[in-house]
C-alpha cells in the first residue's frame, strides 16, 4: 500500500508507527490491537473523557447507535479489514479533539431528534466526518476566494500566497480513502480556520471549537483537492483550472 499522496503528510508518523504501509494486517485482531495500543499510548479520549478503544462490531449499526456507542463508552466500531474504518481510526488518533467534538455534536442533536430525519446540522457534521478538509489560513482573503469558487485567482494567480499562507488537512476518512487511488474529481468540503499558525496540532482544537457555528452543509465550501498546489503534478499550469467538470464555477443568481 502506498500513502504517497500529500494528504497523508499529517498522518505519516502514525502510518509508520502502525505499519500501515505494509497493508492491512491479515488478522483483524492484530490491527485492532495496534490501534488500541497506540490510543492508550496517546491517552486518546472521547468528549466525555472516556478512553478511546476500537472494537469489531458484530452487526451493522445505525448512525444513532454508532454515535451513541462512542459517546457513552469511548468504543469506536471499527471493521479492521476495511481501509474506510481503519482510516477513520487514524483520524481519531491524529486529531482526537476534532473527532470527539464531532461525536459530541452528533449526540446533542440526536437527543433532540424524535424521528428518522437527520437535521441539517447533522448532515453538515456527517459531511465533515466523511469528506472534511481544514483550510487553515493566515490570510482571510484566500478562504474568501475559495468560497467564491474563484479557482484560477486562488490556485494560480495567488499560488505563492496559498503555498506560504495556508495549510490543507484532510480529516474526512472517506476522502482519505479515495486518495489511496487518486482521481481528478475528488472533492472535499472545507471548514475554514483563520489562524496565526499553520500547525495542524493547533488546528485540532480550533476546528473542534469552530463546529459550534456550523449548522448546514451549505457553510462548507467544496474543494477539488487535486487543485491544491503540489497535490497533483499536473496542476502546475493555469489550464489545469479551466476544466469546469472538476472546477465548477459558482452558481449565478437566476
Amino acid at each position: 500500500m502506498t500513502f504517497a499522496h500529500p494528504a497523508f503528510a499529517p498522518y505519516r508518523t502514525l502510518i509508520d508507527a502502525l505499519g500501515l504501509a505494509r497493508g492491512l494486517p491479515a488478522s483483524g485482531s492484530d490491527c485492532l490491537g495496534a490501534l488500541n495500543a497506540h490510543a492508550a499510548r496517546l491517552d486518546s479520549r472521547n468528549a466525555n473523557g472516556l478512553p478511546l478503544r476500537f472494537f469489531a462490531p458484530d452487526r451493522r449499526l445505525s448512525a444513532r447507535d454508532y454515535e451513541t456507542r462512542i459517546l457513552e463508552t469511548g468504543e469506536v466500531p471499527t471493521r479492521a479489514d476495511t481501509w474506510h474504518d481503519v482510516l477513520n481510526a487514524l483520524v481519531w488518533l491524529r486529531f482526537p479533539r476534532f473527532k470527539a467534538a464531532l461525536n459530541a455534536a452528533h449526540g446533542t442533536d440526536l437527543a433532540a431528534e424524535s424521528g428518522s430525519v437527520r437535521s441539517r446540522r447533522r448532515d453538515a457534521l456527517t459531511v465533515l466526518d466523511e469528506s472534511g478538509v481544514w483550510m487553515i489560513s493566515r490570510d482571510p482573503a484566500l478562504p474568501a476566494l475559495l468560497a467564491e469558487r474563484a479557482w484560477l485567482p486562488l490556485f494560480w494567480e495567488a499560488r505563492s500566497r496559498v503555498e506560504k499562507e495556508t495549510c490543507f488537512v484532510i480529516v474526512g476518512h472517506a476522502l482519505l480513502e479515495k486518495t489511496l487511488d487518486p482521481y481528478p474529481t475528488m472533492t472535499g468540503k472545507c471548514l475554514t480556520l483563520i489562524a496565526d499558525s499553520l500547525d495542524p496540532d493547533a488546528a485540532d482544537e480550533a476546528a473542534a471549537a469552530a463546529l459550534a457555528a456550523i449548522d448546514s452543509p451549505r457553510q462548507l465550501a467544496p474543494l477539488p483537492i487535486q487543485g491544491i498546489p503540489g497535490w497533483d503534478p499536473g496542476n502546475g499550469r493555469a489550464a489545469y483550472y479551466a476544466n469546469e467538470a472538476v472546477f465548477r464555477p459558482a452558481r449565478r443568481p437566476a
